[in-house]
This record gives structure tokens, sequence and C-alpha cells, in this order.
């Protein structure tokens, strides 16, 4: 089981949450960075695991949070968040442990790019201590108009779809079909600065995506599931990251 601290870069730390006021604080900071009227909580947050990243020069404050479900194999996908709006049946046969990774956020005040970099560490660290062997979660776009992200939809469909034997099928009754649908082809800098920071994150290890998005007009967000299998990431990247988490 990973230990409390997960990493310490910098001015940054990443923990594990350890009591329920830690998981308000998370409640609290999503509910700021998502724009929700109400509190942005949910069944799942007492099934998870909930990263903090705090800015221990600034007397600590919760700059960034993220939370995890693990399960033991895709058998036992069916009970996750992501399953509400995807049929994920092609993953019941994964047959290693996988985690969730949702609610990913950033404090809007704080724009410091190594916070994504301390919490990747962490994940990294988690990964390794827990014997993970793919992760997973629904990646967000801003807003649920699909006009401004063109671009990033078509280089979806034309570099990062998913393996055929994993990718999900429709379930949600709001989505947007990019891939047999969209026929744009697309501009890699427009497509690379309208595509949301984690969902490039997971791409630049070598991610994938589902053939469509979600609406989410609850969340106001259009997501992709993601899908990382550990195994598949390039070398070099791997050696970054664990470079991070050490």
């Amino acid at each position: 089981m990973a230990t409390a601290v997960l990493l310490s870069k910098g001015r940054y730390q990443a923990r594990l949450a350890r009591s329920a006021k830690d998981v308000a604080a998370a409640q609290a900071l999503r509910t700021l960075a998502f724009g929700t009227k109400q509190p942005d909580q949910d069944d799942f947050d007492t099934l998870c695991a909930h990263v903090l990243v705090e800015d221990m020069r600034s007397d600590g404050q919760l700059v960034c949070c993220f939370r995890m479900l693990t399960i033991e194999d895709g058998a036992e996908i069916g009970c996750s968040y992501s399953a509400q709006y995807y049929d994920l049946t092609t993953l019941a046969d994964f047959s290693g442990r996988m985690v969730e990774m949702g609610r990913f956020c950033v404090h809007p005040d704080w724009k410091d790019p190594d916070i994504l970099r301390v919490a990747w560490g962490a994940m990294t660290a988690y990964v390794d201590q827990n014997g993970v062997e793919m992760l997973f979660g629904c990646s967000s776009f801003a807003g649920t108009e699909t006009a401004e992200y063109l671009d990033a939809f078509a280089m979806l469909r034309d570099r990062h779809l998913g393996p055929t034997r994993w990718l999900p099928r429709v379930k949600a009754p709001d989505v947007f079909r990019f891939a047999s649908r969209l026929r744009r082809r697309p501009d890699a800098k427009k497509a690379m600065l309208r595509m949301p920071p984690l969902l490039r994150t997971y791409l630049m290890m070598g991610g994938w995506v589902s053939d469509h998005a979600v609406v989410d007009r609850h969340m106001n967000t259009l997501h992709v599931f993601t899908g990382l299998e550990i195994g598949t990431i390039p070398p070099a990247r791997k050696r970054l990251l664990r470079a991070v988490a050490g």
C-alpha cells in the first residue's frame, strides 16, 4: 500500500488524504475549479483514494487534487464512475489491476506547470507501489459546444483512437461521434492548443481515447474515455516520470 506522502518536489508536496477534512478540502477545490452550483461530491468519494498537491511555501495551500478508484481487474469495471457514461464491457477481460483517475483539477489561481508534473509524479509513485497495469478515466473539454475543438477531435480520430479490443461502446444518450462523423483534416498546432493539459499528458505517454465524446451538461463538459496501459508507455517517458517520482 502507498505511504501517505507520495512525492515532495520543490515547493509542492503530493500526499494521500488522511481524514474527512482532507476529502472535504478536495471537494471544495473541485467545486471552485469546476464552477458547479452545488458542492462537487458523490458516492464515489467514499470509495476512492484522494491525492492532494499542496504548496508548502503558501502554508500548505491545496493547489491540485484528483481521486483514484482501484479495481483488481476488468471484471469490476462496471463499478467505475466512467461506466455511467460508456459501455465498458470490452474491458471486462483486462486481467491486471486498474486505477480510474478522476476529478482532476488545479486551483484557478495557480498556473505553475510544475503542479501537473508533480501530480503525474505522484500518480507514477502510486502505480509503481500498487502494481497498477492500466489507468483510465474521463478527460474533459470545457463547455459542451464542439465547434472550437474540431481540430483536437480530428487529431484524436487520426492518431489516438483506442485499440478495437478495448474500445468503449456508446451508452450515454447525448454523444458526439467524432470518429465516424467528423470530416476534417486536423491543424496540428490548433489541435494541441485546444487539447486539455491532462489529456495531452495521457497522449504523450501513449494513451488512447474512445471514438465518441459524451456531452455532459451537468458538469458543462465534453469528455472522452481515456485509457493508458502502463506496459505500453515509451521507455524514455517512463524514465522521465520515474525521475520525477523518485
